[in-house]
C-alpha cells in the first residue's frame, strides 16, 4: 500500500506552513520525519491523515486522492496517533483502545471476538492490561500515551502515522514503543510513518529519514546517507560530531555546547578546562574519567546554568533538549563509545544525586 504527497501546500489561515511539497513515502519501511520546531512536520503529517485539507496539491493513497475516498475505508486503511489528542472526561482505557476497532464494524457486523483479540493484543504489548479499567483523566502522561498507541494499535492497518510516539514515556517504555513498532514493520510489513524529536532515535530505528526545514523537505534518504554535521547545522542550527551507534552502528549526533562557545568568544579567550560551580573542586586531570547519566532534566538545567553563570531559563527548553538526544540511552552508547576510542575507565553519576557538570562536559568535548 503506497502513501504520497504530491505538490502540497497546507496552512491554518495565514502563510503556508508546507508549502509545494511532494513526498513518496517508502511502502513497508519506517520512515522518520525530523526538524526543528515549527518546521512542519506536525503539519505535513496532519496533511498526510487527512486531518488538514490541503491548499493546493493532494496526498494519494494507492493512487486515488485521499480526499475522495470513505471515512470508514481511509480508517481501515491508515492509522493516526496524533499529537497531544483528547478523549471525553471518564472514558476507560479499554473503551478507548476499542475505539480503534469501530472502522471494521458496520449495522450489519458489530462487536466481534477478533475485535476483542485486537484489543487484548493491544492492551498486552503497550502494558496497558492492568489500566483497562481506570478513566484517562487519572493516568500520567506517559500511561495516557501508551494507552492511545494501543488505540492505535488496535485498529490494525497497514500504515501507521505517529506523532511524537515516545513523548511523556519513560527511557524504558520510549524503548518499547519503538522496538514494538520496529517488529511490526519487519513481521508484519506494516508502514510506519513517524514524527520524532529525538534525531539519534530516529536515525536508530527508521530506514527512511526525512529531513524538514521551515516547511520543505531538505534532505531525505537513509539515515547513513544523510545524517552529517552539514545537514544538522542546516537543519538544526546546531553544531554536532558525527559518530557511530556502538549498538547499532546507526549515525549518533553529539552535539557541541553552543553557550560555552558563545561566552568563550564574548571574553575573547579559550579556557580549555571544563567549568565547574563555584563550590565544586575542580575536574580531575587523572584517573578514571567520569559521565553523567541524566536522570533529571530540571536538576541538569540548573546545573549547566549555575556552571555558566546564567539564568536557568536561560539553559533551553525541554523540546531543545530533547532535540540534542540528551537522553539516558544515547548518553550510555557514547559513553560505551568513548571507552572504546580512549581505553578509559568510565563511571557513571547519577544526576539526581551528584550534580556533575564538569564530566558532563567532558563526555561532550571529548576530553
Amino acid at each position: 500500500m503506497s502513501l504520497h504527497a504530491r505538490d502540497l501546500t497546507l496552512g491554518y489561515g495565514g502563510d503556508p506552513v508546507v508549502a509545494d511539497l511532494s513526498l513518496a513515502l517508502p511502502a513497508g519501511e519506517i520512515t522518520a520525519i525530523v526538524g526543528a520546531n515549527a518546521c512542519g512536520k506536525s503539519t505535513l503529517l496532519r496533511g498526510l491523515a487527512r486531518l488538514l485539507a490541503p491548499r493546493s496539491g493532494a496526498v494519494l493513497l494507492d493512487g486515488t486522492e485521499l480526499a475522495k475516498l470513505g471515512t470508514r475505508e481511509v480508517a481501515r486503511r491508515l492509522g493516526l496517533l496524533p499529537q497531544s489528542p483528547a478523549a471525553p472526561e471518564g472514558l476507560t482505557v479499554e473503551d478507548l483502545v476499542a475505539r480503534g476497532r469501530y472502522p471494521h464494524q458496520s449495522w450489519l457486523q458489530q462487536f466481534s471476538r477478533d475485535d476483542q483479540d485486537h484489543i487484548e493484543w493491544a492492551l498486552e504489548v503497550t502494558d496497558t492490561v492492568g489500566l483497562r479499567r481506570r478513566a484517562l483523566d487519572q493516568l500520567s502522561g506517559g500511561q495516557r500515551q501508551r494507552a492511545w498507541i494501543a488505540m492505535a494499535l488496535a485498529q490494525d492497518t497497514e500504515i501507521l502515522l505517529l506523532d511524537e510516539p515516545t513523548t511523556f514515556l519513560d527511557m524504558a517504555h520510549q524503548v518499547e514503543v519503538l522496538d514494538l513498532l520496529a517488529d511490526l514493520n519487519r513481521e508484519q510489513g506494516r508502514t510506519v510513518v513517524m514524527v520524532l524529536h529525538d534525531l539519534n532515535q530516529a536515525c536508530r530505528y527508521a530506514d527512511h529519514l526525512v529531513a524538514m526545514h521551515r516547511g520543505r523537505i531538505h534532505v531525505q534518504g537513509p539515515p547513513a546517507e544523510v545524517v552529517d554535521a552539514e545537514m544538522v547545522k542546516a537543519v538544526f542550527g546546531l553544531d554536532v560530531r558525527i559518530v557511530a551507534d556502538p549498538e547499532e552502528h546507526t549515525p549518533l549526533c553529539v552535539p557541541a555546547r553552543r553557550r560555552r562557545r558563545r561566552s568563550e568568544a564574548a571574553v575573547g579567550e579559550h579556557d580549555p578546562s571544563p567549568r565547574t560551580r563555584p563550590d565544586q573542586p575542580p575536574a580531575p586531570t587523572e584517573g578514571p574519567a567520569m559521565a553523567a547519566v541524566i536522570l533529571d532534566r530540571d536538576r541538569l538545567r540548573a546545573d549547566i546554568a549555575a556552571a555558566l553563570g546564567e539564568a536557568p531559563e536561560d539553559v533551553g527548553d525541554d523540546d531543545d533538549l530533547m532535540d540534542l538526544g540528551l537522553d539516558s540511552i544515547r548518553l550510555m552508547s557514547l559513553v560505551e563509545q568513548w571507552r572504546a576510542e580512549t581505553g578509559s575507565e568510565i563511571g557513571f553519576v547519577d544526576l539526581a544525586e551528584e550534580p556533575t557538570v564538569a564530566a558532563w562536559s567532558r563526555l561532550f568535548n571529548g576530553a
